[in-house]
């Protein structure tokens, strides 16, 4: 919007003054698009008039340099958005495959029998542990739930 008024300004103050120039043949009138303006009689005056329109087309000028940076800031903070937002969302996906195939690993291993002689994977956080002693087993001693081994380091992880 500052960019229009400001170029509105500035052509408002360029068609003044190429107006005044172009009618003026007498030195101590001003004429504009024809018309004579009142109270102009000095050349000081007419001088105080180019002095007015020159402030217009700076002031006009200035409008549109603030209103086409403003543009260009917003442009590229919303293309620096764009980009870590995309960023975010890859580093977010790339997280979930890995925390799947993780997720995967570990119930691969909880589902493959131990081998004789090792003990079973921990259970997940969370599920009761339905325990059965083996036919002709004896009874073991519980172990502690600080002593057992996680089946994955992201069970591990102290954050």
């Amino acid at each position: 919007m500052l960019l229009f008024v400001g170029l509105v300004l500035a052509v408002a103050a360029v068609a003044a003054a190429v107006g005044v120039v172009m009618a003026n043949s007498a030195p101590t009138t001003l004429t504009v698009f024809g018309e004579a303006v009142p109270g102009v009689a000095h050349q000081w005056q007419v001088f105080l008039a180019g002095g007015a329109v020159a402030t217009v087309f700076i002031v006009g000028m200035m409008v549109t340099f603030i209103g086409a940076g403003r543009t260009i800031r917003a442009r590229r903070d919303l293309k620096e958005m764009r980009a870590k937002h995309e960023k975010s969302l890859t580093t977010l996906e790339m997280e979930k495959r890995q925390l799947q195939q993780e997720l995967a690993r570990v119930r691969r291993s909880q589902a493959a029998a131990p081998a004789p002689g090792r003990a079973a994977p921990a259970p997940a956080p969370g599920r009761p542990v339905a325990s059965r002693p083996a036919p002709n087993a004896p009874a073991r001693a519980a172990t502690p739930r600080s002593q057992v081994k996680a089946a994955s380091p992201f069970f591990d992880r102290a954050d």
